[in-house]
Formats: C-alpha cells, sequence, structure tokens
C-alpha cells in the first residue's frame, strides 16, 4: 500500500468562475468578491442581507444575478475572475448576454387576465424573501388568468424556479426601479 500524498490536480482555468456558477458557492469560496460584485452594480448590496444571503444566493447562478443587475455577464465573468488572479483565459461569449424582458407580450399576455398583483418591493426594501407569496399567489391561478409581480430588478432567480414548475412568465421593465413580471399556468 503507497502512503505517499498525491498533489491535488490544479484547479480549473476558470477558477470554477461560470455563468452557471452559483453565487453561494463563489462567495464562500471567494468571500472578498462580495466587494466586487457591489462596485459592479449597487443591485447587489442586498447580498449584505442575511435573509436574501441565505435564500437567493443559494439558487443564483451568475447568469441571473448578471441578469437581475443589469450587468452583461461576459463583463461580470471577467471581472470576477480577474480578482482572483485568473488572468489567461478566454472570455465569456457576448452572445451569452441575454437581457430578460426584452420581447414583446406574448399571446398569453393581457392587461384584462391580470387577477392577482403583488408589489413586492416594501418587502425586499425590509430585507424580506417574497418567494413563497408569490407560490402561494401562483397556485392560486386558473388557466387564463395572470399574476403580476412587482419588483425594482428582474426576479431572474425566481423565474428558473417558477418555470420548472410549469408557469410561462414574461417580463416588462416599466422603467429602472420598477419591473413587472407576468406569471401564468403553462
Amino acid at each position: 500500500m503507497n502512503n505517499e500524498m498525491r498533489p491535488s490536480p490544479p484547479p480549473p482555468a476558470t477558477g470554477g468562475i461560470t455563468p452557471e456558477t452559483k453565487l453561494e458557492d463563489l462567495l464562500n469560496r471567494y468571500p472578498r468578491l462580495e466587494s466586487v460584485l457591489i462596485e459592479l452594480s449597487p443591485t447587489f448590496s442586498k447580498l449584505r442581507n442575511p435573509v436574501l444571503r441565505k435564500t437567493v444566493a443559494r439558487v443564483a447562478t451568475l447568469r441571473q444575478v448578471a441578469q437581475v443587475a443589469g450587468v452583461p455577464i461576459g463583463d461580470l465573468i471577467e471581472r470576477l475572475r480577474l480578482e482572483v488572479g485568473i488572468r489567461d483565459i478566454s472570455p465569456v461569449p457576448q452572445e451569452e448576454d441575454e437581457a430578460v424582458g426584452e420581447t414583446a407580450a406574448p399571446s398569453w399576455f393581457s392587461p384584462e387576465a391580470v387577477v392577482q398583483s403583488f408589489d413586492a418591493r416594501p418587502v425586499l426594501e425590509a430585507g424580506g424573501h417574497p418567494l413563497s407569496t408569490v407560490m402561494q399567489g401562483l397556485a392560486r391561478l386558473e388557466r387564463g388568468q395572470v399574476y403580476e409581480l412587482i419588483t425594482p430588478f428582474v426576479p431572474a432567480p425566481m423565474l428558473s424556479m417558477v418555470e420548472e414548475k410549469g408557469y410561462k412568465w414574461w417580463v416588462h421593465r416599466e422603467s429602472e426601479n420598477v419591473v413587472k413580471t407576468y406569471f401564468t399556468k403553462g
């Protein structure tokens, strides 16, 4: 039996920082990147909220938080990699910079179909997370009905969750701090 210590393999060239990296994993591995994120966009200052840190950061990918903050994913990944000393890698292709909510209203949406509306801005400002309220509201929807969620940013991590549960969504940015997301049964 050989008791010699074998060296561990080198980390991947990207340092494990890809568009699909979970925010929680990134910040656990590189805690100093929190300040870099906040510098990139004031939206990231919400990471200081322990409730959001425990809930959203656990499920949100870097692609999703880039959408929420309005930061191109390529720029975000490149900056984070540079901060941790990864300089000799190819950049994230710009075609990955897909914006959420830049499309026209889908055929299932009409203002008359909105049966519930929830303004989550006060909840978010108080440090809460609206996911359970939204999920309860969505559970009450009947076919053809629409649920409206109002937030100060695109709720990208939530979009993935509700889509997995069979709901369709459409995001409409009304202004810099007012984003309306509409949901219906799939």
